[in-house]
């Protein structure tokens, strides 16, 4: 007999998230030039990877239904993918517009971060849920440190953009940590309403990146 998926609807928005980040990748590689050039073809891909990872992790995490000791395999790599994609964002920010000291050492900084926040989960899955939603959205916000390169070095419409997205993010991470509004518990609650505003985000910067960079 099939067994029933654990969380249909999470798995569904994610799902749905992961086809359309394979999508926006294949775009963003044909952005990347012809001839192709090398640091937008490198980033994207970076990117695109981390969305697809995310996505595709977080659907099969929601959906299949297994032992507790593989949901808990799949927990972790669920978690940690929220820290290669806050770092698979910054990469073509980092490498095509900010390029120089101001681009790397971001760049070094939010992978140092990602690769702290990936022994964190690995050996400390449990940790209180606020305090994990309070790192991402510290990581995310990072880029505010350099918010005046950013700002000069981007079209107004991608700058404006990147911080849509960081507030799609935000608003998001709030709704996860505070579990509020959970207007339909067990098929469109908060969890749900969380993986939205996440794909909002993600699209917002795939968009800045396809658009503007």
């Amino acid at each position: 007999m099939v067994k029933k998926l654990r969380d249909p609807m999470s798995g569904l928005t994610h799902f749905i998230a992961a086809l359309a980040a394979i999508a926006g990748l294949v775009l963003l590689i044909i952005k990347s030039g012809h001839p192709v050039r090398p640091w937008y073809l490198v980033s994207f891909i970076i990117f695109g990877a981390g969305m697809i990872l995310l996505y595709s992790a977080s659907a099969l995490y929601h959906w299949l239904p297994l032992s507790d000791q593989r949901i808990l395999l799949l927990k972790k790599i669920d978690h940690i993918m929220i820290f290669i994609l806050i770092a698979a964002t910054y990469t073509p920010i980092c490498l095509i517009p900010l390029r120089g000291p101001w681009g790397w050492s971001l760049f070094g900084s939010i992978w140092g971060m990602t690769i702290m926040g990936i022994f964190m989960k690995l050996f400390w899955i449990n940790a209180p849920r606020r305090l994990a939603t309070l790192i991402y959205v510290v990581m995310g916000w990072l880029a505010m440190v350099a918010i005046w390169p950013l700002f000069k070095s981007v079209q107004i419409e991608a700058f404006w953009g990147i911080l849509t997205g960081g507030l799609f993010y935000t608003i998001g991470a709030v709704i996860y940590a505070t579990k509020k509004p959970d207007p339909v518990p067990g098929f469109f609650g908060f969890h749900e309403i969380f993986h939205v505003f996440v794909m909002l985000g993600s699209f917002s910067h795939f968009w800045v990146m396809y658009k503007y960079l």
